[in-house]
């Protein structure tokens, strides 16, 4: 048997098992079943006496007597054993003591079979979660041993599962006798996946010492070791991967090169009203040198809300320009893209560079122009959505692609858009993003690309006040909004929407934007509603009216969280603010704040909020900077959650490693990555071709990635 060996043929599998392994867990392989490690462990070396058993206990162990068991039917009531039919029976309940205390064991499955073992007087080791029903301890479906049986001093594995696994008869028992039967079968010819002299620089235990005790640790500090093995080995193995693909594209010369700044650039820098941040002047410095270079760009370029990333992605464009090439910038939404453009519009008054919009929602004729713009290259910069990547949409010398907010967008529809470069040369790519990224996250999802901080705010800007309150003030923020508008200010009124199709939600909305209306009648009031089972044209119209100051108050979902410019805008309500993540919630905030005056945002949060949740609000009370909001919301919610990354995923699926835990030993890992390659770029040496084999499996192919991020 190999790590290869399809799951099926692994003993206690078998087709129906293998089919619901791999739909359920995504196991195909008895390497995948190894490599499937537990989530936490439960520690079942100690007994604990009845009399000290209560509910908010995670897991226990009693050992007990039997006392008496009884069946009961559907309808609650007790059967009598005798002459019992099984099928008509709908719980079994246990009675267990121990001298200190007696507890119930409720069984709603396996009846016959518990029933006839747990006979009373009968002594057994039970574990599971207490509870208390109706004034008594219980268990429902515990684990039951002999007392004899070998459960105590061993820590056990705990591994992700779901009902219909479980219904299927593959429990956490007999997840553990699989994993231990592929243990078996393939440690004795397993290949160890790093080199010897990487064992020992770093202190690593050897492989199948780390597989063996990650499923069936003997004590803490095996456990300790193997997790640390494989920890290290899988963030390595990726940083490798990507830091060698960075190391190959800065060194192939395949960019077109702009040595040029050019008269526009001039122009345009030469009639800002404002001097530009530190900050932003070193980030143009560095996309200048990537784009003079004559090897292609692949920058990110992450900026907190309101940072000036906008006036950097116009100066860069300008670049392009001034040497001949045209640029383009995508955007998720077509509501920003319409920002964009007609921020960029502005800039680019004094240059006489030509700048065009192109959304699904463009008309034919306006299009056929666009197209023959852009082939004759009258068309300077072109600014759009998902339509840029059309087929019919052809530049005659694309040189810069700019996408903003890149997570919303997948890999094939970014793709196809560097298919247009000039000359089958790929563009220059400045990837933006207004989400805070942890230097952890960075690290994995853009560990190819060159990144660019734009940590320093425009001057002038005021901090935003923050507020969290509850429902009793609900009409003390409505007087607030009042004094506001009164003041010539307007107001957003957000509502979670987590899924747009749920109705619930809507009823929310809906209920919400009635109570407002109520609250800010006509016609001394105007309220605008956004939201996403909206047309496009309705909600355009209503956005508009806002953004030109025709409506007060706009009650949206979170369609206006990235991008949308309303300067006068001086307060943010954020209705159930509970239910956002804390990047939500700064990205939201940063909607206000963007003129001269003073500004709120509100946190109206609801009755019930869990200790967590009032951590994320109390935190976003607390300070304005998003990458220190971003790091605490990736440690409370781990990095598959936060915004942007749940969408387009890791380029790789970590099995054991964790972005918001570990990110001690990633440094360590892309450290040790750039010293070994360093040493040797190809990984051409004898003792690394084990590196350069790990590298070719499937799980490390993500050679595409830099080019389409």
């Amino acid at each position: 048997m190999t790590s290869d060996t399809a799951i099926q043929y692994l003993p206690g599998v078998g087709p129906k098992r293998a089919a619901l392994l791999e739909s359920e867990l995504g196991i195909k392989t008895v390497g995948d079943l190894v490599h499937f490690y537990p989530f936490r462990y439960i520690d079942r070396s100690s007994i604990v006496r009845i009399a000290d058993v209560h509910p908010d206990l995670a897991q226990v162990q009693v050992r007990g007597t039997v006392l008496r068991t009884r069946l009961y039917a559907k309808n609650g009531a007790e059967l009598q054993p005798e002459n019992i039919k099984y099928n008509s029976v709908n719980r079994l309940s246990a009675i267990v003591g121990d001298g200190s205390g007696e507890m119930e064991m409720v069984f709603f499955k396996g009846i016959k079979w518990m029933h006839e073992r747990l006979s009373p007087g009968s002594a057994f080791i039970f574990f599971g979660k207490p509870a208390v029903f109706g004034n008594r301890l219980n268990m429902v479906h515990p684990e039951v041993d002999a007392p004899d049986g070998n459960t105590t001093g061993v820590l056990t594995g705990i591994y992700n599962s779901s009902e219909k696994l479980k219904n299927a008869g593959i429990t956490g028992r007999v997840m553990l006798k699989l994993i231990a039967a592929a243990l078996e079968g393939i440690l004795p010819s397993l290949q160890e996946s790093l080199p010897e002299y990487i064992l020992k620089e770093k202190g690593l235990v050897p492989l199948s010492f780390a597989l063996r005790q990650i499923h069936f640790p003997i004590d803490q500090d095996a456990l300790a070791k193997a997790s640390y093995r494989l920890k290290f080995e899988e963030l390595f193995l990726l940083q490798l991967s990507l830091l060698k693909q960075k190391y190959v594209r800065s060194r192939a010369d395949n960019g077109l090169p702009m040595p040029k700044v050019g008269e526009a650039f001039n122009a345009c820098y030469n009639a800002l009203p404002y001097q530009l941040t530190g900050a932003q002047k070193r980030v143009i410095k560095e996309i200048r040198d990537d784009m003079k270079s004559g090897h292609q760009m692949n920058r990110l370029l992450q900026g907190d809300v309101g940072s000036g990333k906008t006036m950097v992605a116009v100066l860069s464009a300008l670049i392009a320009i001034g040497n001949g090439y045209q640029a383009c910038i995508m955007a998720p939404t077509e509501v920003l893209a319409q920002q964009h453009f007609a921020n960029v519009s502005k800039y680019l008054k004094p240059t006489g560079v030509q700048v065009r919009l192109l959304t699904g929602s463009t008309g034919v004729a306006a299009r056929r122009e666009i197209h023959a713009g852009l082939r004759d290259g009258s068309i300077g910069i072109l600014i759009g959505t998902h339509a840029l990547i059309e087929d019919t949409v052809q530049f005659r010398a694309l040189g810069l692609a700019i996408v903003d907010e890149q997570h919303r967008f997948g890999v094939d529809q970014r793709a196809r858009l560097w298919s247009k470069g000039y000359n089958e040369m790929p563009p220059h790519v400045l990837v933006m993003t207004a989400t805070p990224i942890p230097r952890t996250l960075a690290m994995t999802l853009y560990g190819d690309l060159d990144v660019s901080v734009i940590d320093e705010m425009p001057p002038g800007r005021k901090p935003i006040q923050t507020l969290c309150v509850g429902e009793n003030k609900r009409h003390a923020m409505h007087n607030f909004i009042r004094d506001e508008i009164a003041k010539g200010r307007q107001a957003f009124i957000v509502y979670p929407l987590i899924f747009e199709s749920e109705k619930m939600d809507y009823k929310n909305l809906e209920l919400g934007y009635e109570e407002i209306i109520k609250a800010f009648p006509l016609p001394n009031y105007k309220v605008a509603i956004v939201h996403g089972q909206q047309s496009n044209q309705d909600k355009e119209f209503n956005m508009s009216a806002f953004a030109a100051g025709r409506a007060n108050i706009l009650v949206s979902t979170t369609v206006i969280e990235v991008g949308v410019d309303v300067p006068n805008a001086s307060v943010m309500v954020i209705e159930s603010a509970e239910r956002f993540g804390l990047s939500q919630l700064h990205q939201l905030r940063g909607r206000v704040g963007r003129g001269a005056e003073r500004s709120y945002c509100i946190l109206m949060r609801g009755t019930k909020v869990s200790k967590e949740s009032q951590k994320r609000l109390d935190l976003l009370c607390a300070t304005e900077d998003g990458f220190e909001l971003a790091e605490e919301d990736m440690k409370m919610r781990g990095p598959g959650d936060l915004e942007g990354t749940q969408q387009s995923g890791l380029p790789i699926n970590l099995n054991i490693a964790s972005l918001a835990k570990d990110g001690l030993i990633l440094a360590d890992a892309r450290a040790y990555a750039q010293h070994i390659l360093d040493q040797d770029p190809g990984l051409s040496a004898p003792k690394n071709v084990p590196l350069a084999n790990e590298l070719r499996r499937d799980k490390y192919g993500i050679r595409d990635y830099s080019q389409i991020s």
